[in-house]
């Protein structure tokens, strides 16, 4: 999932951007170092674990030993990565080597949690009342999930092409709102809102990328509203440790975390429910999967081979939410989605032509039309070919390729077709005085990286506009 990878990446820089005083308060909870820890490069994690039960400082040679020959850059971004997130600090003697030392606050935390496996930040309620079943708990949080989505292709009547009619969602907050819309709707003067390039590409994310999207932006206007950054990623990546299907007290959540889980109910990370005496929230897998999401499988089972090096168990186990297929593409360009979702259906208009829609079956084409009105809004060859990967049917989604490559080829080679010419501002010189001055214009314009063409037997060239201004002072020097 590169789109999540890279998301979640921009996350953990804006973590890695915290003061030193923050960043160490967050290394006091053992679940966020544990979620700080699944975020690492592969190689980074290697350290860590390595370096775990170890007292004092590792030399950089030393470290340095540990990797193959071919392995020299990922090492720097690894090491660059731990001293960013201050998990190593750095000593440096007098012969200029360096050495790195585990935050203390880190490991100790760390080594506690990795050991007394299976505690949790808090303990469920021992509840009497119908909970709902985890079928029951998904539809929730896909259907309030898809809520946000659609306001941006429903909250405005200039979006709305499939049958029915999608009334304004009302069940949002309206600072959750803002949230979704900031970035991804642009407006002008009185003109009705549309969706930005990145608002379009929004829509073809996975949800996974898409709610990386939003927590991100959520957190960094979080100061705002009155709250610490800090303390709300805190409290989320706390929250992903939780149990999916449980049950927990309102009451062991202080005010900060109160306020963001009626908020985090809008995206349907959480279900709120209320009884006579008492309230609680119950975790969706939009929540528990948050950590998870931040690294890919692959440095999952490397990492999880290392842990069990160490701990001698393999204490965590790990469930990834996968939306269910509903997409079949034809190697005629014709699609068939099995979903009732309106969203489904705008989602598809933004690169296909929609010709019915049935109750439970969306029918569309692909055309070259329809592709080109998609790249116009800024959407890629590559960001539609993914989506109808992800989203394949069950049945074509065990076939390889799952989109016919007849179909993929054929995007990528219509959406070559509109990148074949590109428009750059220029300038034309002509009527040179001599080719001494014209041969010394072409150098000063070779010299800026802006010679766009030249004619030497006519004396003429195409700078870009960009340098207009200085090719005019240059040549009135020449004179």
């Amino acid at each position: 999932m590169p789109q999540v990878r890279i998301i979640a990446k921009n996350f953990m820089d804006m973590v890695a951007s915290l003061p030193a005083m923050k960043l160490d308060r967050l290394y006091q909870n053992a679940f966020i170092c544990e979620a700080i820890l699944r975020s690492l490069p592969p190689l980074a994690k290697k350290y860590v674990v390595q370096m775990l039960f170890f007292d004092g400082p590792i030399s950089g040679k030393l470290l340095e030993e540990w990797v193959l020959a071919d392995g020299v850059t990922k090492h720097k971004v690894a090491i660059d990565r731990l001293i960013q997130l201050r998990i190593f600090t750095e000593a440096v003697d007098k012969k200029r080597e360096s050495s790195y030392k585990l935050n203390q606050t880190f490991q100790v935390n760390l080594q506690k949690h990795l050991t007394n496996g299976g505690v949790l930040p808090r303990e469920p309620m021992a509840s009497t009342v119908r909970l709902p079943s985890l079928e029951e708990l998904d539809t929730y949080a896909h259907e309030q999930w898809e809520v946000g989505s659609s306001s941006l292709c429903f909250h405005y009547p200039s979006h709305l092409h499939c049958s029915g009619q999608a009334e304004k969602p009302t069940n949002l907050s309206s600072s959750m709102m803002r949230i979704f819309q900031r970035g991804l709707l642009t407006q002008r003067d009185k003109d009705a809102p549309r969706l930005t390039e990145g608002g379009f590409q929004f829509l073809l994310m996975d949800t996974n990328a898409q709610l990386w999207y939003i927590i991100r932006d959520y957190i960094s206007n979080s100061e705002e509203r009155g709250t610490d950054p800090a303390d709300l990623i805190s409290f989320l990546l706390e929250l992903s440790f939780h149990v999916t299907g449980e049950a927990y007290n309102m009451n062991t959540l202080t005010e900060i975390q109160r306020n963001a889980i009626k908020e985090l109910a809008d995206l349907g990370l959480v279900k709120l429910q209320q009884g006579r005496k008492e309230s609680w929230f119950i975790p969706t897998k939009l929540a528990t999967n948050l950590s998870v999401s931040l690294t890919d499988s692959s440095s999952r089972k490397q990492f999880a081979s290392s842990l069990m090096i160490l701990v001698g168990m393999f204490f965590m186990v790990i469930v990834i939410m996968h939306a269910t297929g509903h997409v079949v593409v034809e190697t005629n360009f014709r699609i068939y989605a099995y979903s009732s979702s309106k969203l489904h259906c705008e989602i598809l208009r933004l690169f296909s032509k929609i010709e019915y829609q049935l109750p439970n079956l969306i029918v569309g084409a692909i055309t070259k039309e329809s592709l080109y009105t998609a790249f116009d809004n800024g959407i890629t060859a590559d960001q539609i070919i993914s989506f109808l990967q992800q989203n394949a049917h069950p049945r074509v989604a065990e076939r390889l390729p799952s989109v016919p490559e007849n179909v993929t080829d054929q995007i990528r080679l219509w959406e070559a077709d509109l990148n074949r010419v590109e428009m750059t501002s220029s300038h034309l010189y002509d009527e040179f005085p001599s080719r001494d001055t014209f041969e010394a214009a072409c150098d000063f314009a070779r010299e800026w990286n802006s010679l766009l063409w030249e004619d030497s037997k006519k004396m003429r060239l195409v700078v870009k506009a960009e340098i207009h201004m200085n090719m005019r002072e240059f040549l009135r020097g020449q004179k």
